[in-house]
C-alpha cells in the first residue's frame, strides 16, 4: 500500500487525509444519527404523563432536554406550556431550527470531500503527465522506463481519486436523506405534544394510533417563514 502512495507522487498524501476524514464522519454520523438516539420511542407519551399526573417540574425538564434531539425540542414546547399553542410553536420551531442544524453536521464537509477528491486525483493526472513528457524530452520515446513512472502516477490518482469520492457521494446523499425523515418525524412528535397538551387529542392511545396524514403545522427548518406561508396558503383557500 505504501508504494502505491509513494508512486503515486505527494497528491496521494491529501487524497489519503479525505479518505480518513470520510471515513470518520460517516462512522460518527451513522451512529449518532441512529433513530433510538434522536427520536426514542414513547416520549411524547412519557411527557403526557409527566403533564397529567402534575409531576413535570424542572427538574425533569432538564432531563428531557438533554436526552435526545427530540427531547430538546418538546422542552422548548413545554416551558411555554402555559401560553397559547402559537407561542409553544414558535418557541418549538426556534430550537428546531438548531437542532436540525446539528444533525446535519459534518454532512457539507463529507460532500466536499466528494467533489474534491476526484479533482486531486485529476491534479495527479496532470501532474504524472508532465512527469512522462519531461522524461520524453530528456530521454527520448524508446525509453519505456523513464515513461511508466509518470503514466503510473498518472493512473493510480485517477483512480484513487474516484475510490475516495464514490463512497463519499454514495454516503452523503444518504446521511442528508436520513436526517430529513428525522426531522419529519420530529415535526409529527412535536405536533402530537402540542395537541395532547391543548386537549385536541383525547388519549395515549390517540397518540399512539394518530393519523400519520394529519397535515403538519409544525416547520423545524424554516421557522416562522415557513408558518407565514401555511397561514398565506390558509387565506387563499377558499
Amino acid at each position: 500500500m505504501f508504494e502505491i502512495i509513494k508512486a503515486g507522487g505527494w497528491v496521494m498524501w491529501p487524497i489519503v487525509i479525505c479518505s480518513i476524514v470520510a471515513l470518520a464522519i460517516s462512522v460518527e454520523r451513522l451512529w449518532t444519527l441512529q433513530r433510538k438516539r434522536v427520536i426514542p420511542r414513547g416520549l411524547v407519551e412519557q411527557v403526557w404523563q409527566w403533564a397529567r399526573s402534575g409531576v413535570l417540574d424542572a427538574k425533569r425538564l432538564q432531563a428531557l432536554r438533554l436526552s435526545s434531539p427530540l427531547g430538546r425540542v418538546l422542552a422548548a414546547g413545554l416551558v411555554n406550556m402555559k401560553y397559547d399553542r402559537s407561542v409553544m410553536k414558535e418557541s418549538i420551531e426556534e430550537v428546531g431550527r438548531h437542532v436540525a442544524h446539528e444533525l446535519e453536521r459534518y454532512l457539507n464537509m463529507l460532500g466536499s470531500i466528494a467533489a474534491v477528491s476526484p479533482l486531486l486525483g485529476l491534479l495527479g493526472t496532470v501532474f504524472g503527465m508532465i512527469s512522462m513528457f519531461t522524461a520524453v524530452a530528456e530521454h527520448g520515446a524508446g525509453n519505456p522506463q523513464a515513461l511508466s513512472a509518470g503514466i503510473g502516477q498518472a493512473l493510480i490518482t485517477t483512480a484513487a481519486g474516484l475510490t475516495v469520492a464514490i463512497p463519499a457521494l454514495l454516503m452523503h446523499r444518504y446521511l442528508r436523506g436520513k436526517v430529513q425523515t428525522l426531522i419529519v418525524d420530529m415535526e409529527q412528535e412535536a405536533i402530537k405534544m402540542v395537541e395532547i397538551l391543548h386537549g385536541e387529542r383525547e388519549s395515549e392511545s390517540t397518540v399512539a394510533g394518530a393519523d400519520s396524514d394529519a397535515p403538519a403545522s409544525i416547520d423545524l427548518t424554516s421557522g416562522r417563514a415557513g408558518q407565514r406561508r401555511r397561514v398565506a396558503g390558509r387565506k387563499e383557500s377558499p
